[in-house]
């Protein structure tokens, strides 16, 4: 039997390249053990795959996602089943914080009942007490208001004496500061 060349099988493949991969990926699949489908003839696996290409004994559909799945890293059954997992872990993640935000709910809910009901409770004991103890407290205040007056006054009038003493006490060390600034000048122009 003759020899298959390049030159024979280059009308099945648009490009020289196209060729050489489909043809090469073939070979060493026969090379690993697969059968071939033309006979042996005693040729080399190289030209063995080239005949099958002329004699089209295996379609070229078949050659290129061969040589497409010899290359993948990522199969599309592995990345499907890994964002279908994904996605299952992600609605499972959602689902169980779905069922904690509403025991949060229901725990809010019931703490806001308690507190309503602590604050009514408080609000009607301090009204009962608020209404015995009132007049009593109101003339307390108005007596301490009148004795308290006078003795702000004179707190402030203190207060006044003691911040004017504090003043004059930074204004005199301010002085003696710049005097002493004044001397080191003086000094220091003399030794020059």
């Amino acid at each position: 039997m003759a020899r298959i060349t390049v030159e024979d099988c280059i009308d099945k493949f648009p490009s020289r390249f196209e060729l050489v991969l489909v043809a090469s990926n073939r070979a060493r699949k026969l090379h690993s053990g697969e059968e071939p489908t033309v006979e042996k003839d005693n040729d080399k696996n190289t030209v063995i795959a080239l005949r099958e290409i002329a004699d089209e004994t295996l379609t070229i559909e078949n050659l290129k996602d061969s040589l497409i799945e010899e290359h993948q890293t990522v199969h599309l059954s592995d990345e499907e089943d890994s964002i279908d997992d994904d996605l299952d872990k992600d609605t499972q993640e959602i689902e169980n914080q779905s069922d904690e935000n509403k025991l949060e709910a229901e725990n809010l809910e019931q703490e806001s009942e308690q507190l309503d009901q602590s604050d009514t409770e408080v609000d009607s004991q301090s009204n009962a007490e608020a209404d015995t103890e009132s007049d009593s407290e109101l003339a307390e205040q108005t007596s301490t208001e009148v004795v308290s007056k006078p003795d702000k006054e004179i707190e402030l009038q203190s207060y006044n004496q003691e911040h004017n003493n504090v003043t004059d006490q930074n204004s005199a060390e301010e002085i003696n500061t710049e005097t002493e600034i004044k001397d080191m000048n003086n000094e220091g122009e003399n030794l020059d």
